[in-house]
């Protein structure tokens, strides 16, 4: 008999609800985005944020369930996101989880949201599963994860400062392009040379896993800089196409020794990041030379969504790892350590 799945995802700015069966087949992924909420800001707003979850959560859950074709009584739990992530945002999603699960009397499930993120590959790929090393590089997050199986994760390492999602953010506005800027740097760095510019790696080479994009991000702002100075023009294109070189080249540099020193057959990308075709290519590219598999999900999973926390939380329902109703969010939650 099939076990569904009910996934909530609030932890930013997506609104988020999903039906996922048997851990693996998407029944329904709702997603009320807020970008057009947050663009004049030019980023996030966290109370704008909490406020538009409140008034979208229930629509979204009752959506979901429609296109799913069931009821609250045909699911057998529900998971959701209570970290890291925005405390307010977090606790919308949260609190409409506990209320879900009292109601219909199932398991609660707390998932984690970069163990959501590691997972979403699954829903594509059928065949994945466990060892695997997981890069997951978002707005917010740069990490290497060693995936030991579906309950047992190492970190291996993270960003010191901004994670890779948040640097492409940043040299978008410096560029005049428009919130959320990943996308519109990608576009833009087509037309560009990749070795025009050569911009600083942080830490390549260094044995570590770990990531800093600070640095970079201030190499082009000092770059765009001088040129105004001496009254050089420069090619947007190029500055963009250099720049994106320069985040993909340490990150490819990174996941490779993390398989090496792991010793796993897959490499995973996952993230709102993983949608960067340049990413995605360079990371095949260099696998298949190394003799890796290489996964990714569908760009559409690639943003923040209940798909992936309702494939997660399918998983921790297997192993008995259920929440109680004292379940709250937690803003820094630490990814790592056995469960």
């Amino acid at each position: 008999m099939s076990v569904l799945v009910l996934g909530l995802e609030t932890s930013c700015d997506e609104t988020s609800a999903a039906v996922i069966e048997d851990g693996r087949k998407i029944r329904s992924n709702i997603i009320a985005s807020q970008i057009p909420v947050h663009q004049k800001y030019g980023g996030v707003v966290p109370e704008l944020a909490s406020r538009r979850h409140v008034e979208d959560v229930i629509p979204v859950i009752d959506q979901a369930l429609s296109v799913a074709g069931v009821g609250l009584a045909d699911l057998d739990a529900v998971g959701v996101t209570y970290g890291p992530g925005l405390v307010g945002a977090l606790l919308v999603g949260v609190a409409a989880a506990k209320a879900l699960s009292f109601a219909a009397s199932i398991p609660l499930i707390g998932v984690h949201h970069l163990e959501g993120h590691m997972f979403a590959p699954l829903l594509t790929h059928p065949e994945l599963a466990p060892p695997f090393v997981g890069l997951i590089v978002s707005g917010g997050h740069t990490s290497l994860v060693h995936v030991r199986d579906y309950s047992s994760f190492q970190l291996l390492g993270q960003t010191r400062d901004d994670a890779a999602g948040e640097a492409f953010d940043k040299v978008a506005r410096v560029l005049g392009l428009p919130y959320p800027g990943g996308p519109h740097v990608e576009a833009l760095a087509r037309s560009g040379n990749p070795t025009a510019i050569r911009f600083p790696r942080s830490f390549a080479g260094d044995g570590t896993f770990e990531f800093s994009f600070s640095g970079l991000k201030s190499a082009v702002i000092n770059v765009l800089h001088t040129a105004s100075q001496r009254g050089e023009t420069l090619v947007a294109a190029d500055v963009a196409a250099s720049f994106q070189a320069a985040v993909v080249d340490i990150l490819a540099e990174k996941a490779l020794q993390a398989l090496q020193q792991c010793k796993v057959p897959s490499l995973v990308l996952s993230g709102g990041v993983a949608a960067n075709s340049c990413l995605r290519n360079e990371l095949e590219r260099r696998c298949q030379s190394a003799g890796f598999r290489f996964y990714s999900p569908d760009t559409v999973l690639c943003t923040d969504n209940a798909a992936m926390i309702g494939c997660r939380a399918y998983y921790q329902l297997q192993a008995g790892d259920i929440a109680d109703l004292r379940l709250n969010a937690i803003p820094s939650l630490p990814l790592g350590g056995k469960r």
